[in-house]
């Protein structure tokens, strides 16, 4: 397994993270497994989130963790939070941030998260409000970095603004979601995929020192994760499987090292043509 630096941080990441968004729905056993296996291949990273099934994905990896009797700071633990199921809203006030971290963290059986990201931008932001959320949760030792997922640019401009420094922005990229290069590569065209939708994020987040984290949902082989990994954008994926053979079959993905052809030959694969 690979390791990078988190965008600014000292946290030294594995390439593939595993996504735990879907444990909540599987025996305690199978938690085991696959967490057991993420960590024989070198997988020290563990992706989640305290909307997946309700919570209940949290408190089964914190469970299955304790009963494999892991080192705490053997791993990096990443939650998320702001989308309000039950109002049906995003909500990023104070409260809010402090209460949904402080659960997670109870969920997890651990005294502080290694980083917490917001889950989908709230239209509502304020980004004091947001500052005073991260610095409570700094200073009592409950997180130690802070990220965004689904952001665009000037939506992490307006956070640091607030005096936020965001080191991970969670994206959906893949070869059958491109988006994020299509609107830099296809230009002087006539095709949809040159319209600017993001604002540039890709680039925006390289040129600041802003890890991207990448959510796998599509091809399930471990090409799909070598041409992700190939980008010099040094992207991380979460795998968001729960088999523990097929994450090991994944994880082969950080070792193939694509060349320039085959990267795009792959890109074209998928039916996208090249100016």
């Amino acid at each position: 397994m690979k390791y990078i630096k988190l965008g600014k941080s000292d946290l030294e990441c594995s390439r593939i993270a595993l996504g735990c968004m879907r444990l909540g729905d599987k025996p305690e056993e199978r938690a085991k497994a696959v967490i057991a296996a993420a960590l024989d291949e070198g997988v020290n990273m563990f992706d989640h989130a305290d909307i997946y099934a309700d919570g209940e994905s949290e408190r089964k990896f914190g469970r299955a963790f304790k009963a494999l009797g892991i080192s705490r700071d053997k791993v990096i633990l990443q939650s998320k939070c702001g989308i309000r199921k039950d109002l049906g809203t995003f909500d990023f006030s104070k409260k809010h941030i402090v209460e949904a971290a402080e659960g997670s963290l109870k969920r997890l059986g651990t005294d502080y998260l290694d980083i917490l990201l917001l889950h989908r931008p709230d239209a509502l932001m304020e980004p004091e409000e947001v500052a005073e959320a991260f610095d409570a949760l700094f200073r009592a030792g409950k997180v130690r970095f802070f990220g965004v997922s689904n952001f665009s640019p000037y939506q992490i401009e307006l956070l640091k603004g607030g005096r936020v420094e965001v080191i991970a922005n969670q994206l959906q990229f893949s070869l059958m979601h491109a988006a994020m290069i299509e609107e830099g590569l296809n230009v002087n065209m006539y095709n949809d995929e040159s319209v600017q939708r993001n604002g540039d994020i890709l680039n925006y987040c390289r040129l600041n020192g802003i890890a991207v984290q990448e959510k796998y949902g599509c091809t399930p082989a471990a090409i799909a994760f070598a041409w992700i990994l190939r980008h010099p954008a040094k992207m991380q994926v979460i795998a968001g499987t729960t088999d523990p053979e097929h994450l090991r079959a994944l994880c082969r993905g950080a070792e193939v090292g694509l060349t320039r052809e085959e990267w795009y030959g792959l890109y074209r694969s998928t039916g996208k043509i090249l100016p």
